[in-house]
């Protein structure tokens, strides 16, 4: 049987105990809880719920990470960038190789969508596929909706 195309889910789940790496944690005890609401068909890609409890620690990223806050606050700071406090509504994207420093005040639930980036090399001939799959489809033929426009 195939997966379904369309998948529902909800961010009130049942979250499972995700510890934070210890060597990360650089003040009080946040605890770590997350689920992964869905996956794409070739696996690089994911929606993820996670909530933590209060605490400080560094996050090391290796892969590209876009957040959206929905409870809760957290301080952010990072190389370049001084600290900055974010809450309900704030969407940060982390790019793989980022390294951030993680203050969560009190709680913070986010959600989160990943993805592990292609070799730049392949990133480029998927690229161009695509484009000359797009040169090529009549208009005839029913397209795809994209939410970056028509391309």
């Amino acid at each position: 049987m195939s997966p379904s195309l369309i998948e529902i889910s909800s961010c009130n789940v049942d979250l499972e105990l995700r510890p934070i790496e210890p060597s990360w944690i650089i003040e009080g005890n946040p605890v770590s809880r997350s689920r992964i609401l869905s996956t794409s068909a070739d696996g690089t890609a994911s929606t993820i719920i996670w909530h933590c409890t209060e605490g400080r620690f560094n996050w090391y990223y290796d892969i590209d990470e876009t957040i959206m806050i929905m409870e809760g606050s957290i301080v952010l700071e990072s190389d370049g960038m001084p600290p900055k406090r974010y809450g309900p509504g704030d969407v940060i994207f982390f790019r793989d190789g980022a390294h951030a420093k993680w203050h969560v005040e009190g709680h913070v639930k986010k959600i989160a969508f990943c993805r592990k980036t292609n070799p730049v090399m392949i990133g480029f001939l998927i690229r161009v596929v695509n484009k000359l799959k797009k040169m090529f489809v009549s208009t005839g033929e029913r397209r795809p909706a994209s939410l970056m426009g028509a391309g």
